[in-house]
């Protein structure tokens, strides 16, 4: 029998609805599925029980009463640990902001609590969110629950891993070398990189560089477009954000998935970009995906936008984005920073003015190599992460297939190859690869295409699930219910 909370958001919010379902059993449900499960992994590393419980009861109130329902109500909730929750801490996977205890709901989590949402957490991060690995001073390493010996991914680990575990149906991440689509693909779960704007934060540092973006992160493709409906919005303090009619013009549409026939589609299918180090296991795994969905589509043919120079052009703009928050907290606290955190100022520090220029310039060639490339096909495949899960206690991984890896984030650039122009992508969990692990297939649409995305996602999601070589894959709750608590393991709050 299924458990309430391995339900989806939407059918969660259908049966509430229909008063089949209480907000208060949700929620109960979600929180022994932590308590069960959460030792095993350490995904959500902050609860306030007793606040959700007592949102599910007031929304069960509004249920019973007849009064309107928001379109999450009842819906738990994780939140990122970059994000603020009011009440909750917000540390950053930070020791020097290991007491901090957000007193206002960030603008994301406001729009998502209006609409109903029950927020039960804060779920883990790498320190500052920098590195694709889940592991701080603070609260620890996240383990993969499909194996809790290998890594979550990052920075939204502790999202993706709770939402595989069944802990919540929805959870918000952050999202700038991949931070939502790499912890979706290793934990098999969806999330979605926005355009940049499209969900407006308004505590982004350093806005005016289009890397970085909150986006939803959920089980299934319909219930992301839900949340993202939320998300969206309008605010004039983040300068990327759309204003004016925005919210009558789109939020509506985003809500359901756009209907896509795949037969009309033109799709480039591309294992590494050209440039990415992507490792044989992921592009066999690849292959043999791409080989059973191929003939749904119009055209699919092999082929890539030209990305020269994506290596150099992110590698600058990530080390100018660490400059511009992180360099007081290198400085004042030098013995309270990790190694992914130093390694980016010190970069950043080495840059002249005319490498940043070159940067930019280099990022522009770009963008404009993907908008010719666009024109002649509508999405592109690819796979969403260069590498298998591989063991948490790795920091990021130094060789891949043999070779040396450029640095702590270079084995990224599958997800950072599209962050670097600004087009949104969703991972799509598509089956297990040879190692038993999740794989997740990244879709990429045109520029502003986010509807056009998340609906050929849908559409994909609905025929693969027909398979089981490509359904989503669920990890063994009785497996981990008995599993040692990963806060035993050798390293657990080490960055090794």
């Amino acid at each position: 029998m299924t458990e309430p909370c391995d339900l989806s958001a939407t059918e969660a919010r259908a049966l509430i609805g229909a008063r089949r379902l209480s907000p208060v059993e949700l929620t109960q449900s979600c929180i022994a599925r932590i308590e069960a499960i959460d030792p095993a992994i350490n995904a959500m590393v902050a609860r306030d029980f007793d606040g959700a419980l007592a949102a599910a009861r007031v929304i069960e109130a509004d249920v019973m009463a007849g009064r309107p329902l928001g379109p999450l109500a009842g819906l738990p909730l994780g939140v990122k640990d970059l994000i603020d929750a009011k009440g909750l801490p917000t540390t950053f996977g930070s020791t020097i902001f290991k007491d901090n205890i957000a007193t206002a709901d960030e603008g994301a989590v406001a729009r998502l609590r209006a609409a109903g949402a029950v927020v039960i957490g804060k779920t883990n991060s790498p320190e500052w969110g920098a590195g694709g690995n889940t592991r701080n001073a603070v609260y620890g390493a996240t383990g993969n629950p499909f194996d809790p010996a290998k890594s979550a991914a990052g920075s939204s680990g502790g999202s993706g891993a709770a939402l595989a575990a069944g802990m919540v149906p929805l959870a918000t991440g952050s999202d700038t070398g991949g931070s939502c689509r790499n912890p979706a693909a290793f934990n098999g779960v969806v999330g979605f990189r926005p355009t940049p704007g499209l969900i407006p934060a308004e505590k982004r540092n350093m806005a005016l560089i289009p890397l970085s973006t909150l986006g939803p992160m959920a089980r299934t493709v319909e219930d992301a477009c839900l949340m993202l409906s939320v998300m969206a919005g309008e605010d004039s303090r983040d300068p990327l954000n759309p204003v004016g009619d925005f919210r009558r013009r789109n939020t509506a549409r985003l809500a359901r998935p756009r209907p896509v026939d795949l037969s009309s589609l033109r799709v480039a299918i591309t294992p590494d970009f050209g440039f990415a180090p992507t490792e044989r296991i992921v592009r066999a795994a690849f292959d043999e995906k791409i080989g059973l969905m191929r003939s749904a589509f119009g055209q699919a043919a092999t082929a890539t936008p030209d990305c020269t120079g994506a290596d150099q052009a992110f590698a600058v703009l990530r080390a100018v984005l660490f400059l511009g928050r992180h360099r007081d907290l290198y400085r004042d606290h030098p013995d309270q920073v990790g190694p992914n955190v130093i390694a980016n100022i010190e970069e950043g520090l080495g840059y002249s003015a005319a490498d940043v220029a070159d940067a930019f310039a280099l990022q522009t060639v770009i963008y404009r190599n993907w908008q010719r490339f666009f024109a002649d096909h509508d999405v592109i495949l690819a796979p969403a992460v260069t590498i298998s899960p591989r063991s948490w206690r790795e920091l990021y991984p130094e060789t891949i297939d043999g070779v040396a890896t450029k640095s702590y984030f270079h084995w990224l650039a599958l997800a950072y190859a599209p962050t670097l122009v600004g087009h949104p992508a969703v991972s799509l969990p598509v089956g297990l690869d040879a190692a038993g692990m999740p794989f997740g297939l990244q879709i990429i649409g045109p520029r502003g295409g986010d509807s056009l995305t998340l609906g050929v996602a849908h559409a994909l999601e609905r025929l693969l699930a027909e398979d089981a070589r490509t359904r989503r894959p669920v990890p063994d709750l009785a497996r981990l219910k008995a599993a040692p608590p990963i806060a035993q393991a050798e390293g657990f709050k080490s960055f090794g």
